[in-house]
């Protein structure tokens, strides 16, 4: 039997009422240049690419995932994957099943270990009547509003409040469906004539999200009126401009307080909030925590 070849059932045809994924693993990860070790997994993961390039070595192919793009690695498949650019790349990983059917305790439950395989464990991967299967076209480039999914379930994974199996379980079936979707949102997005200008500055606001970013200044740069820019932006994205910009400075704040030393103050600077006590007020209502219990929770787990 060749590597990549599939022993296992991997996909079922299933009612969308019968989805009811189980996250396992939800957390950033920051890794140098370099292959990481062979394996397969009994369950899924959806590996996205925040910052830097990778590759993904499966079933006799080389994909290449780079900086805004997912990948879907299935059950049972052999694959490696590898860091390509330098100094390194940073990713978010998720690891879950289609119906709640795997007890996973640690990350070697979800690991395959050769020696002890266990061939009734493999999930199933969902797949509805008159659609392909996710993992027929592993790679994805996702919205904006997707990768907000991603980083709300990890956050909640992490921080574990009550409650959070059922939020990461809606957070999963939500970026299901938006992978679903893509090919038809993404052939959508180029009809527009101002698609291309739209990313170009949705790029700016996330390489600068300190700058005095406005709905006017955005409608301004795009040419086109505060209206129409909205609702190309919510077209596009998923959301209003002013709503970006706040998912942009929040992801930022919390990347901030988890990898730097940074005073809250300095953190609210550089994240777009200038003033230390809106900072704090605006962190508070869509984190549910301060900032310092942000940053002390996000170092203990």
């Amino acid at each position: 039997m060749s590597p990549s070849q599939r022993d296992y059932p991997v996909q079922r045809t299933a009612n969308y009422k019968e989805w009811s994924p189980n996250v396992h693993y939800a957390q950033f990860q920051t890794l140098p240049p370099g292959k990481l070790p062979r394996r397969r997994l009994y369950d899924f993961e959806v590996l996205y690419v925040c910052q830097g390039e990778a590759a993904t070595y499966m079933d006799d192919k080389r994909y290449t995932v780079k900086a805004g793009e997912l990948i879907m690695l299935p059950s049972g498949v052999y694959h490696q994957n590898e860091v390509v650019s330098r100094p390194e790349a940073r990713f978010i990983g998720i690891h879950f099943d289609f119906f709640n059917e795997l007890t996973i305790q640690t990350e070697a439950d979800m690991v395959v270990n050769e020696e002890t395989i266990q061939l009734q464990k493999f999930a199933a991967e969902a797949c509805a009547e008159g659609m392909t299967p996710l993992s027929a076209t592993p790679v994805y480039s996702l919205s904006s509003a997707a990768v907000q999914l991603m980083e709300q379930l990890v956050h909640e994974f992490t921080m574990r409040p009550p409650g959070y199996e059922l939020i990461c379980k809606a957070l999963m079936l939500q970026l299901l469906t938006h992978l679903l979707r893509s090919p038809y949102l993404n052939s959508s997005r180029h009809l527009s004539v101002h698609g291309d200008k739209l990313r170009e500055l949705m790029k700016q606001i996330e390489d600068a999200p300190s700058e005095p970013w406005t709905n006017s200044g955005i409608a301004k740069q795009m040419n086109l009126s505060i209206d129409h820019t909205a609702k190309l932006f919510k077209q596009m994205v998923g959301m209003p401009p002013n709503e970006y910009i706040q998912f942009v400075r929040l992801r930022e704040a919390r990347k901030l307080l988890r990898e730097t030393d940074c005073s809250i103050e300095v953190v609210g600077i550089q994240s777009g909030y200038p003033d230390i006590h809106y900072f704090s007020r605006t962190f508070r209502k869509h984190e549910g925590i301060s900032p310092r219990e942000y940053r002390k929770l996000s170092r203990m787990l």
